[in-house]
């Protein structure tokens, strides 16, 4: 196998990686977690924190509650590569079986190549700005060509490609995130006040919003920890997990948080205009850097899409399956940028009311199982238990300008849907967890041929 290129079998994904090949170091966990949120995206995130209503100290309970949560759930997840050496999604199989965790792969693949939107629009935008900078012209389309381009060859390639990609982008982009935060909230940082009271409603909208933007990558976690030997110490890759994606979420969304007075227009064009704006002479550093930023998180998202798309059921190439997904992406990006803001919070709550109760019956599954990999069911109770408790909470839970829920009316418009789906999914699996049927299949071990 090159050292740069994945195996490009569907196997790699329904059989999992080889004990053998499980040689990955350790300090790469966290410089690709690290990489995830180092986007213009979390940095328009702290923004909107003012946007919705709260202030800067509300915002900051905002950002600092999300992100722990959000981070300490992906961290648990993450665990579960090296023991397994499967993807996040294939680890469903466990608790949903091999059908059901069709249902979360589809939903996963839906996810990846829309945070490829999201991640995109503002970086093609900013290379845009750069060029426009030096008086040059490039149209929209041709900087999102430029930079789904480069997102699309590290795909392709891989794992392997993407955790590189991932360690050496992450050393530059701190360094010039830092030089762009500092110049901006210099220029132009406030501390927001506001007079009236803040509902909490609001807080729980701001607190969701951050967790969305961390929890989403539970889906993702153990496709970038798999090739870790299996002994690896699970506190050590708990640690890096949580500490890779927490110190750059939050501090983005601080820098956001700090210059939302100066980011009033939170249209793609505005947005990046507004950063540029505050790192005046240094704005063509600020643009490069916006550029490049969504490089690692973008081919993250790619690669995972082209490994849930496998796991629907669709058995083609690796390879092939990524460019499918990168192609979904680039068109969402390029028909949705004019709705990026709106787009952008509106789906970071909503993806939650997947993504909590399916990390809830992922974990209590883990827990009860204490990783027996040894019997895999067609349809497990997981699958049942997730298809009932999505539509339930979001009927009764979720908060929307199109449709708010009865239990959300009552409590004055917060929406905890994605609170109670995570409880209530994860009691009720508990209550089944111990059950496994005489019929079950027998799990094949990581490198043996499917079924």
């Amino acid at each position: 196998m090159n050292a740069l290129v994945e195996d490009v079998s569907a196997s790699i994904v329904e059989n999992g990686v080889p004990a053998e090949q499980q040689t990955m170091t350790v300090e790469k966990v966290f410089w690709l977690h690290f990489s995830v949120n180092l986007g213009p995206a979390t940095w328009v995130l702290g923004a909107l924190l003012i946007v919705i209503g709260l202030d800067f100290t509300t915002g900051l309970i905002a950002i600092v509650a999300g992100t722990v949560l959000g981070s300490a759930l992906v961290a648990a997840n993450a665990l579960l590569g090296p023991r397994t050496g499967f993807t996040q999604i294939e680890i469903s199989r466990f608790s949903f079986g091999r059908l059901g965790a069709r249902m979360p792969a589809a939903l996963n693949w839906f996810n990846s190549v829309c945070w490829e939107a999201v991640g995109s629009v503002p970086s093609a935008i900013a290379l845009v700005a750069l060029f426009h900078w030096y008086g040059l012209g490039l149209p929209f389309w041709a900087g999102l060509v430029l930079i789904v381009g480069v997102q699309l060859v590290l795909s392709i390639c891989g794992h392997h490609a993407v955790q590189l990609a991932a360690k050496y982008l992450s050393f530059v982009l701190v360094v010039l995130f830092g030089a762009t935060g500092i110049v901006a909230i210099a220029k132009g940082g406030a501390l927001v006040t506001v007079h009236a009271p803040i509902h909490w409603a609001t807080l729980v909208l701001g607190i969701a919003m951050t967790t969305g933007a961390v929890l989403s990558f539970a889906p993702y976690t153990s496709d970038y920890t798999r090739y870790l030997p299996r002994a690896t110490n699970a506190r050590t890759v708990f640690v890096l997990v949580f500490a890779g994606i927490a110190l750059s979420t939050a501090a983005l969304e601080l820098c956001g948080l700090l210059t939302a007075t100066r980011l009033t227009d939170l249209s793609t064009n505005g947005i990046i205009a507004g950063i540029g704006a505050l790192a005046g002479a240094f704005a063509p550093l600020a643009f490069f850097t916006l550029a490049i930023s969504t490089i690692p998180t973008n081919a993250i998202n790619d690669n995972t899409a082209g490994y849930c798309m496998i796991s629907t059921g669709i058995r083609i190439p690796r390879h092939i399956a990524a460019c499918i997904s990168t192609a979904t992406g680039f068109t969402i990006a390029l028909f949705g940028a004019a709705k990026f803001a709106d787009l952008f919070s509106g789906y970071l709550v909503l993806s939650l009311y997947w993504i909590a109760p399916w990390t809830g019956i992922m974990l209590v599954d883990w827990w009860f199982s204490h990783g027996d990999t040894t019997h895999v069911r067609r349809w497990g109770a997981g699958a049942t238990i997730f298809l009932v408790t999505v539509p339930v909470t979001f009927a009764l839970f979720t908060a929307t300008p199109i449709y708010t829920g009865p239990i959300a009316k009552m409590l004055g418009g917060a929406d905890i849907g994605f609170v109670a789906g995570f409880i209530v999914a994860s009691l009720a699996y508990a209550a089944v967890a111990g059950v496994r049927p005489a019929e079950a299949i027998t799990y094949l071990p990581a490198g043996e041929p499917a079924e």
